[in-house]
């Protein structure tokens, strides 16, 4: 069973949807839009009818279900801040009748909870309120602790950050749900229009260990554009040299990602037939200059 997405380029790389037990990871930048994407597919998971639950160490609590609901709303961050009660409560009503999905978001503080954490809340949930997630979003991997390895006594960051992905992955086979999760470019990849693996920053065993890997990559000209640069660079879904690269569209008001018309965007697919011109047919005429 596969979890469709609701941006067509998405679901074009992954056969459409991401399988159970797997680890999934976005890459960007600082401020480039790890959050706001990990939001988005959280919005459209519960608009699907699904159950989410998103842990946070990163942003508070109260922020990402700001985050969620200006997306699941349509409203802007700032007219969802001085949205009459009653307005608000008739758009929640009407969001109910469209589907049964339910969020959980959880704050933990930063670098202090490990898997060890996220087992015993997935337990206390299922008991105490009978909430079964569908995908787990953990923002994001770099600032989760360890269930394994200590910080500090002389521990490295690959082997660190290995380990934190390992034991993610293996809370996803154990609770057969998909997880995503997200992680920083180094220095040198940040200011990178086309990053690669090699640029993941503290830990290359974090991409050795992930299912399903892709970059967002934002430039001065598709800032302007309200656009974002999706590039795949690992792939255990589908064959990842097959539609490399996409754009698709940022709104950071409604904190809302979308599909971008072909005509709007300055990339060629590699995946897609690019159209060649048809011949002219000469007919009799082309041998017209030949001699008997």
């Amino acid at each position: 069973e596969r979890i469709p997405f609701d941006l067509d380029y998405f679901n074009k790389i992954t056969k459409n949807g991401i399988p159970k037990k797997t680890l999934n990871i976005v890459m960007a930048g600082v401020g480039v839009g790890k959050s706001l994407t990990l939001c988005h597919f959280a919005s459209g998971y519960i608009n699907q009818g699904k159950n989410v639950l998103y842990i946070s160490m990163e942003l508070a609590e109260e922020e990402v279900a700001k985050r969620i609901d200006a997306n699941v709303l349509n409203v802007s961050m700032d007219d969802l801040m001085v949205l009459p009660k009653d307005i608000y409560d008739k758009k929640i009503e009407t969001l109910k009748q469209k589907t049964n999905g339910k969020l959980i978001v959880k704050e933990y503080p930063t670098a202090s909870a490990s898997t060890v954490h996220f087992r015993s809340l997935l337990n206390e949930l299922n008991l105490k309120k009978g909430f079964v997630p569908d995908v787990i979003m953990v923002d994001y991997l770099n600032i989760c602790a360890s269930a394994r390895i200590k910080p500090g006594n002389g521990v490295n960051s690959y082997t660190y950050i290995k380990a934190i992905a390992e034991e993610l992955r293996g809370l996803a086979v154990e609770y057969n749900v998909p997880i995503w999760s997200a992680t920083q470019l180094t220095r040198g990849g940040y200011g990178s229009s086309d990053p690669d693996l090699t640029d993941t920053s503290e830990s290359f065993g974090l991409p050795a260990t992930a299912d399903f890997f892709v970059a967002l990559i934002v430039t001065e000209q598709l800032e302007q554009l309200n656009q974002i640069m999706v590039k795949q660079l690992k792939n255990r879904y589908a064959d990842p040299a097959r539609y490399k690269r996409d754009v698709i569209g940022v709104d950071k008001t409604k904190m809302k990602l979308y599909d971008v018309e072909q005509s709007a965007k300055d990339i060629v697919d590699t995946g897609e037939d690019i159209p060649q011109p048809k011949p002219k047919f000469e007919g009799k005429n082309k041998f017209k200059g030949l001699k008997v």
